[in-house]
């Protein structure tokens, strides 16, 4: 009897050991001497991409600094006679109200265009979709390059494209993890760590900008370097997708048309498509006559509808409500807590944004996490799937454990401990964003991969659209004081944690049918 590695087919007699270091090899390029430096080349490239272009939009606290000194949304600023003393000052409660609602617009278009970029990635490839995500981040630089005090209006458009972008560069370098088999899981998390500290691009900008360095010069070199982008698409990335598991022949990027180039996109196209049903159907000693001759991929509808699916929905939504809460708040929060002392609300903003660059050092630990069972022998009847689905279990916890932690202190009115919340921030974010990609590429279909992710953000959406009638709240009924809301967010912070108690039940039924089926194949075996 033949032994196979989950995905793969073993054509010679090995040892389960021998195939999988043969496949583990195959993984990393050591098969073929020009696979493996290219593999690399775009792993690395991809993670100097995600760490200064992708996320930078999310460095929107050191931006506002910068905007106010230049007078954007300046208008909003009214003179106002304080209750207590009577004593004259500026109440600009009607600018940080615009600064919070050009974020919030941002991240709620952002969410809602998430599942037609998936539609796009998953019918077209990573050459058309990373095309779109280049324009927009052309125009997006260009507007704030070209925007002043006078344009503060150019901002909306300006971010909202901003976001975009870095979101389609984000979830076409998500595959990159299918060149590397056991660390799938751990190279996701990683860029999403990337993605979290290119926030400090505008970190950067900012301490150029106290330094006498122009907005407008800036974002010009910013939007220059849109033809870095432009080449590593053209030479690092697929114009499909990256098939997983990886042929063992497989190239990409630009090359000559021919014979080769038709034979690897169907290659691509047939291990995308049958991937699926072999990572359900092949368990340790299965051999592939055992496997049914045909198996339909479960339907996007299907996965839809799933509960697997619609409780990691009410995840994503808590969890990205509690964040994107806290940054659409945080520079008026500061000032409020600091006192209108610019200084320190200089301080902590450069402490937020450098606390922002560490994530990319936090977010490899939840990848490790998800792909620690990777090497381990799976029982008898046990599919790499659902060996993957209970590694996830603690990873979702510990996540939602973070959140839930994060809101607590964010609502507690000190200034000193949001050195604290700013940490928490970061590592639930990079723990956040990797586990939903990594979640979804373990639970669902590759081939639904971008669909899947896209529509769990699209529709989270709608939950984020309560974040206009809660900003109005705060600025005009609470008089700039979000504490009562920060409770509420605290309580609904608690349905995070309904999702890992779910998968974990949802495991242990597939434990339990095992279990069931085996006792009755060890029953018929008897008679």
């Amino acid at each position: 009897m033949r032994s196979v590695t989950p995905g793969f087919a073993v054509d010679s007699p090995l040892s389960a050991a021998q195939a999988e270091a043969e496949v583990f090899g195959s993984m990393f390029g050591l098969s073929g001497k020009r696979a493996k430096p290219l593999y690399w080349l775009t792993l690395l490239s991809g993670l100097l991409e995600s760490l200064f272009f992708s996320g930078m939009a999310y460095g929107w606290a050191s931006l506002v600094f910068v905007l106010k000194v230049d007078g954007y949304f300046a208008g909003y600023c009214t003179n106002a006679t304080r209750d207590s003393d009577h004593a004259a000052y500026t109440d600009c409660t009607g600018q940080d109200e615009q600064f919070s609602l050009v974020m919030c617009i941002a991240l709620i278009i952002n969410t809602i265009i998430r599942f037609p970029i998936g539609c796009v990635f998953d019918r077209f490839g990573t050459t058309v979709t990373r095309v779109i995500s280049i324009f927009l981040f052309t125009t997006a630089t260009l507007f704030i390059t070209l925007s002043n005090a006078e344009m503060s209006l150019l901002l909306y458009p300006a971010i909202s494209c901003l976001i975009i972008s870095g979101t389609i560069l984000h979830t076409t370098n998500a595959q990159v993890g299918n060149l590397f088999h056991f660390y799938r899981s751990t190279i996701i998390t990683v860029y999403n760590g990337a993605f979290d500290s290119s926030a400090a691009v505008f970190l950067v900008i900012k301490l150029l900008h106290e330094r006498g360095v122009s907005l407008f010069v800036s974002f010009l070199f910013v939007t220059s370097c849109s033809i870095i982008l432009l080449l590593r698409t053209l030479f690092l990335m697929p114009r499909g997708h990256i098939p997983y598991p990886l042929p063992e022949i497989y190239t990409y990027g630009v090359r000559c048309p021919g014979r080769k180039d038709k034979k690897n996109n169907k290659l691509e196209d047939m291990k995308e498509h049958e991937y699926p049903r072999k990572m359900d159907m092949q368990t340790e000693g299965t051999t592939p006559e055992m496997e049914p001759k045909k198996e339909e991929v479960a339907s996007f509808r299907s996965c839809v509808l799933s509960w697997l699916f619609l409780w990691h929905l009410v995840w994503v939504v808590t969890i990205l409500f509690c964040h994107t809460i806290f940054l659409s708040n945080v520079n008026s929060m500061l000032t409020r807590l600091a006192k209108d002392d610019q200084t320190s609300v200089s301080h902590y903003t450069n402490a937020f944004a450098i606390t922002q660059l560490c994530s990319v050092l936090f977010a490899p630990v939840n990848g490790l996490i998800m792909d620690r069972h990777k090497k381990r022998t799976l029982a008898t009847g046990e599919t790499r799937r659902e060996s993957d689905l209970r590694s996830s279990c603690l990873s979702l916890f510990l996540t939602s454990l973070q959140c839930f932690l994060f809101c607590i202190c964010f609502t507690i009115p000190v200034l000193p401990l949001q050195y604290f919340t700013f940490v928490l921030q970061v590592i639930n974010s990079s723990f956040f964003y990797g586990g939903h990609q990594a979640f979804i590429s373990i639970a669902f279909p590759v081939t639904h991969f971008g669909k899947m992710s896209g529509i769990a953000m699209s529709l989270s959406a709608l939950g984020l659209l309560l974040q206009v009638p809660v900003l109005h709240l705060i600025q005009h009924r609470l008089h700039g004081d979000p504490l009562y809301v920060n409770v509420g967010v605290i309580l609904l912070s608690l349905l995070a944690f309904i999702h890992p108690i779910q998968v974990s039940l949802y495991c242990r039924k597939l434990d339990k049918q095992r279990t069931i089926t085996k006792q009755e194949a060890n029953e018929q075996q008897a008679f």
